[in-house]
């Protein structure tokens, strides 16, 4: 029996470069993962993801865009280190999408622990001005990154689904907030 594995694309359609996360999901349409994989956009429903964290998933990827000072477009892999339930307070945020809050929510809502999460994460080009509320449409170098991150999950899912603590082969995973490697910049 293979693991259950859950791929959330994360991110603001209207937010420039924070759609990549949508972005890839809507290209896996077109060259989808195996069936027994859960693939989802949940944009910035942060309380859908959290709940669906806690369906009994071995693994989740998130696809988000994520500042890590590489060069725009820069693929990485991070493992993040999961928030522990008797450490969460007060409930966290229970609106918005920032990944660290929803995994925060998820730990604070579940009985058992979360699944491994892994973030495939694309280093962004643009970014909404911050007087902007709207500014739609990826860079042209991100929009290039959504191919490599199709490709990169391609490859990381049949290992994820063989084993759910393997470590895929986009890159080692990071286990610490310090920058990854450079990523992976061609298929």
């Amino acid at each position: 029996m293979s693991a259950r594995l859950l791929v959330a694309g994360v991110g603001n359609i209207f937010l420039a470069d924070d759609a990549f996360g949508p972005e890839v999901i809507r290209a896996l349409d077109q060259r989808p993962l195996p069936p027994e994989v859960r693939v989802g956009d949940f944009g910035i429903r942060g309380m859908d993801l959290a709940y669906a964290l806690l369906d009994g998933y071995d693994t989740a990827v998130l696809v988000d865009a994520a500042v890590r000072g590489h060069e725009p477009g820069t693929l990485s892999l991070i493992e993040p280190d999961l928030p522990d339930r008797a450490a969460v307070g007060a409930p966290p945020e229970a609106h918005g999408m920032d990944p660290a809050k929803v995994l925060a929510l998820a730990a604070h809502l579940g009985d058992e622990p979360l699944p491994r999460v892994l973030v495939l994460a694309c280093e962004p080009e643009l970014r909404a001005p911050a007087d902007e509320d709207i500014s739609p449409g990826v860079s042209a170098t991100v929009r290039e990154a959504v191919g490599r991150a199709v490709a990169a999950l391609h490859a990381m899912v049949p290992v994820l689904l063989a084993d759910p603590a393997a470590t895929p082969p986009l890159s080692r995973p990071d286990e610490s907030p310090a920058l990854s490697p450079p990523g992976c910049r061609a298929p």
